[in-house]
Formats: C-alpha cells, sequence, structure tokens
C-alpha cells in the first residue's frame, strides 16, 4: 500500500516522522463497539496546533452541537502546539493517556496501530468504506496490519502550476495533459528559449516511480531497480541533460521548486491549491500569467485523521464523537477556514461548489474545484518504510546518474540495496 511519509499540520510547517512505540503488537479488540446504548459521558478529543483566533471558534461550536445533540455527554476539548507533537503523543500512548478521540497524520497513527493504542475502525463503523474518500481510508490502512485506523478529516493534494505567459512565447499553448507530453514539451521549450526557461524543477524522487505505477517494494523488500523505473529515471537525466532543468537542483542553493516556480527561475511547478497564498505573497506579478491544471499522473494525496483510543473508557461515546467531527457537514465547514484542503468525505467531493462557497479570490477557487475534481483517483505515494535516511541516500544517487558518473541502474541498484541493508 502506498503512503505518504509527512503531512505538515495546518500551523506546523516542520514535517516530522514519529519514532516508534514502545509496547507490545497490535491489539484491538476483536469485538465491536457496542453503539446501541446511551451515548453519554465524558472524552476529551485532541487536536494538533488548532487553537488560535481563526480555528478555536469552530471547535468550540463543534463542540457545543455534539452536546446538544447528545444530553449527558461532555467534550473536553484540548489542542498541542506543532512542535513537538510526535513527542506529546508517545508520551500520551507509552503512559496509556491517549486521549480518546485525537488528530494524527498517518505516520503516527501506523505507530500506534502497531502497538495496538488504536480503535480498528473498519471493525467499528460498517458504514466508513459508504462515506469517506478511498484514498483517505488507503492512507490509513498499512499493508503489515489488518486495520483502517483513522477517519480522514481533512486532505491535501498537489495540481501542476505553469507560467503560460512564458510558456506560450515558446510554443506552449496549454499545460500538458500526459507525462509524455510534458518530457517533449520540457525539450522543445528549453531549445527554443536556448536554455533560459525551464519545465523541469526537481529532481526525480521515489514519488515519481509509484506515481507512474510502479511499486517500490516486493515481499517486504525493496525492488525499485526495475526496467520502468530505469526509463523514468533516464528520462530525468536526459532533462538534464538538455538543459530543461536549472543545474542549482543538483547543488545545495536548491530552494525548492515552488520557490523557484515564484522566483521565475522555472516555468512549472507541483504545488496544492494554498499555494495561491504563496504567489499572492511572494510574486503576485505573476498571479494573472500562472494557470493550474489537474496532475496528469497519480495525484498525491496527503491526509490527517482523527482516530478513536483502544484505551478509551468511553469507546461508544469516543467513537460517535469521531464520526460527528468527520461528518460531511462539519469537514464542509472546517475547510472553508482551511482553504486549499479537502474535506475527506465522498460526498464533499462530488460537489466541490459547497467547498468553494465564499471564496474571493477565483485563482484559488478554480485550484480547489481542480483538486476536488482528482481526489477519486489520488493516492499516497511514497512509503512509510522508506525513511529520510534513505531517501538521502536515493537522491545522492540520482544526482550522480544526472551528472554521467553512474548510469541509471547503478544509480537505482545501490539505492535499493542501500535501502534494503537499513531494513534489516
Amino acid at each position: 500500500m502506498r503512503k505518504t511519509r509527512i503531512f505538515a499540520a495546518l500551523a506546523a510547517t516542520t514535517a516530522l516522522a514519529l519514532a516508534g512505540c514502545t509496547g507490545g503488537g497490535p491489539s484491538s479488540s476483536d469485538q465491536p463497539i457496542d453503539t446501541d446504548g446511551t451515548i453519554e459521558g465524558e472524552i476529551t478529543f485532541q487536536t494538533w496546533s488548532l487553537k488560535n483566533e481563526k480555528f478555536s471558534p469552530y471547535f468550540e461550536q463543534l463542540v457545543k452541537d455534539f452536546e446538544e445533540k447528545y444530553p449527558g455527554t461532555k467534550i473536553n476539548w484540548i489542542d498541542q502546539p506543532g512542535e513537538g507533537y510526535e513527542q506529546k503523543v508517545l508520551q500520551q500512548a507509552n503512559s496509556n493517556e491517549l486521549p480518546d478521540v485525537v488528530n494524527l497524520p498517518d505516520t503516527f497513527a501506523y505507530q500506534l496501530a502497531q502497538a495496538g493504542k488504536l480503535v480498528d475502525l473498519k471493525k467499528a463503523d460498517p458504514e466508513l468504506e459508504n462515506t469517506y474518500v478511498a484514498g483517505g481510508l488507503e492512507g490509513y490502512t498499512f499493508d503489515d496490519l489488518d486495520g483502517t485506523w483513522a477517519y480522514p478529516w481533512y486532505l491535501g493534494t498537489d495540481l501542476d502550476w505553469w507560467n503560460m505567459t512564458e510558456l506560450k512565447e515558446y510554443g506552449v499553448d496549454a499545460p500538458p495533459t500526459s507525462h509524455e507530453e510534458w518530457i517533449a514539451k520540457a525539450k522543445e521549450v528549453a531549445e527554443k528559449s536556448g536554455g533560459k526557461v525551464h519545465m523541469a524543477s526537481s529532481l526525480p524522487t521515489t514519488a515519481d516511480f509509484t506515481e507512474n505505477g510502479i511499486d517500490l517494494m516486493k515481499d517486504g523488500k525493496f525492488a525499485f531497480n526495475t526496467p520502468e523505473a530505469e526509463k523514468i529515471l533516464q528520462e530525468f537525466v536526459d532533462l538534464y541533460q538538455a538543459g530543461a532543468m536549472p543545474a542549482e537542483t543538483l547543488n545545495g542553493d536548491y530552494a525548492g521548486n515552488a520557490a523557484m516556480f515564484t522566483q521565475g527561475k522555472v516555468a512549472y511547478t507541483t504545488a496544492t491549491p494554498s499555494f495561491v497564498t504563496q504567489l499572492s505573497d511572494d510574486a503576485p506579478s505573476m498571479l494573472d500569467d500562472v494557470e493550474p491544471s489537474p496532475r496528469f499522473m497519480t495525484p498525491p494525496l496527503f491526509v490527517q485523521g482523527i482516530s478513536v483510543s483502544q484505551d478509551s473508557k468511553n469507546p461508544a461515546l469516543a467513537l460517535e464523537f469521531a464520526k460527528f467531527a468527520t461528518n460531511n457537514d462539519n469537514q464542509v465547514e472546517f475547510v472553508k477556514l482551511a482553504r486549499g484542503f479537502l474535506p475527506g468525505t465522498k460526498a464533499a467531493n462530488e460537489n466541490p461548489e459547497a467547498i468553494v462557497e465564499g471564496i474571493e479570490d477565483p485563482l484559488l477557487a478554480e485550484a480547489v474545484k481542480i483538486a476536488a475534481s482528482q481526489m477519486d483517483r489520488a493516492k499516497g505515494t511514497e512509503y512509510i518504510q522508506f525513511n529520510d535516511d534513505m531517501n538521502k541516500f536515493f537522491q545522492g544517487q540520482v544526482a550522480l546518474a544526472m551528472q554521467g558518473k553512474a548510469t541509471v541502474k547503478e544509480a537505482l541498484d545501490a539505492a535499493v540495496d542501500y535501502c534494503n541493508k537499513a531494513l534489516d
């Protein structure tokens, strides 16, 4: 199962990777949660870096609405800062003090599910698959664990962004709609512009493999040194050598493809719908030049979810509140505040007009609609097992191939060998 390794919370700009929980393996109950009785009692609901002037009124109203719907209940909403959330969740889990309902990215949920700290929602909620976006559920479904471990809450995905004013000068009248067209156009633009305009803006990652349908692993081992992966990596090598990619993508000054786009160094990037805000702040003069389009490969999916603690002393209430917080109406209202993100429900993404209601910026509204339209095919495009150390080594091998210091086969063989040794 493909997985994203990182996803920033709304107010947390630094990506986190959760360390392993101590304790035993999965131990979720085989018995479904009894929801036939009265929903009553008290639980704690924890969010991640969302208690502020913008979001606090939403959560206060959410809690009030639930308590009015279910008299005799009390929901204690707490929030943890963005920095240190990883350590806080670990501490809570290891001391059996995990909140009854808790906001978790997929990496955190994976570790807690491994330790038997989360309720398997696939068992607990028979309407799960009918209600939530398939890719969002896949984000909380892991190959080595049987179950689904969070309700998809707010989701992100990348679009393709193009500086069409610049590209039209060199014969590109519309955004490419396929990988093959992009490769061809990038070479043409590089040639026509004398290497001044670049349509490739970053080194390839393993996501470029998975977006093209290549599995990174086979039988529990990394196995992405395939002819198909060699072909894709060779295409990037050819782009670089044809001048379609800035030379600085290989050095320590590389600021990232979105930053290079706003700086006018590349005419193509990938970014979420909220990229409109970055453009408005960093390069407002470019707003009229820019056009978003759907990803022509598998769109990546970044997930935040809401999980239920296996140790909750009131699991029926916890489950009911988790469902309430992530139902369609409440998710739609939340993303009206979290502009650029999408709800985790099927119904909302099938009706993007409700999501964009109130958005005054036409470019942002267009981007959100495009993102919603591709949500049914968006998937996590990286693997939890592929950690940052592995990625750093992989990128080093890619750089060698770009410079002609290694063949693409040598680069991929070395990367796979290194990653598999790191698994042992």
